[in-house]
């Protein structure tokens, strides 16, 4: 992998592939940029930049975490591209992605996958869930920290949250845990930031999946609806994923639409 450094000096690495306009790819909690694996060859005609967000795979980190820092390693990637691109985010990573572009970021165009974002009238997690989740990892009860995440910011319920348990997941989950209080930070208080997104210039097309959970379908569909020049997509899936074969299409055509 290569590496660039970012503002306060970590080292963010990250992937090149591929030929033609340039496709930021970000990774949603507990990923590192192997997400993205079997998606590139369906990202046909653009050249992707994987990378793992700071704390993750080979990317360093700082004793200190806030969310513009985070901003700026995506900076410090777009700028490798030549200084503008597409970003792809998923979940919390496209909830970064809106958070880089309302920033100021030089992203030319958005393509997300259901933001967990909150409607009115949807419960949403703990006040204090980043700072219990770093508390949970500083005891290391790592395994607890993911699950609390996953029951507060990904909605599941204690069935969904054992049978991640017990996938092919968790070991990633665990390894990954420090960062999810980073992911909590990204989400602020969770709710739709619809008058900041009522700003945002940038052509976005919000993904979701038919098979996902109704509050995200609506958090997808909303997001877009908040965006002047949003665009929603319902796509064949499972929960909180659409297939690479189905996906990576649809990113690469709204890209190159442009």
């Amino acid at each position: 992998m290569r590496k660039v450094v970012s503002r306060d000096g970590t080292a963010v690495a990250y992937a090149k592939a591929g030929d033609g306009p340039p496709l930021v790819l970000l990774p949603g909690a507990f990923r590192d940029h192997t997400v993205f694996t079997y998606m590139l060859p369906y990202l046909t005609g653009l050249t992707t930049y994987c990378y793992d967000r700071r704390g993750r795979g080979r990317s360093g980190d700082a004793p200190d975490y806030a969310v513009e820092r985070e901003i700026e390693d995506l900076v410090a990637v777009i700028e490798e591209c030549g200084g503008e691109a597409a970003v792809f985010g998923g979940s919390t990573g496209a909830v970064l992605a809106l958070e880089a572009a309302m920033a100021g970021a030089p992203i030319s165009r958005l393509t997300l996958l259901e933001p967990p974002y909150r409607l009115p009238g949807e419960q949403l997690p703990d006040a204090d869930l980043a700072t219990r989740l770093t508390g949970l990892v500083a005891r290391g009860r790592r395994g607890d920290a993911a699950a609390l995440f996953l029951a507060q910011a990904a909605g599941l319920d204690q069935p969904g949250i054992e049978a991640w348990r017990n996938g092919p997941m968790w070991e990633q989950s665990e390894a990954f845990a420090h960062t999810l209080a980073y992911d909590a930070a990204i989400c602020g208080d969770f709710r739709l930031p619809a008058e900041r997104l009522a700003r945002l210039s940038v052509p976005t097309l919000v993904v979701s999946s038919d098979s996902t959970s109704a509050w995200l379908a609506a958090s997808a569909a909303a997001t877009a609806a908040a965006i002047p020049d949003g665009h929603h997509a319902v796509l064949p899936g499972v929960w909180h994923r659409v297939p690479a074969e189905t996906i990576g299409p649809a990113i690469a055509a709204f890209v190159l639409a442009g």
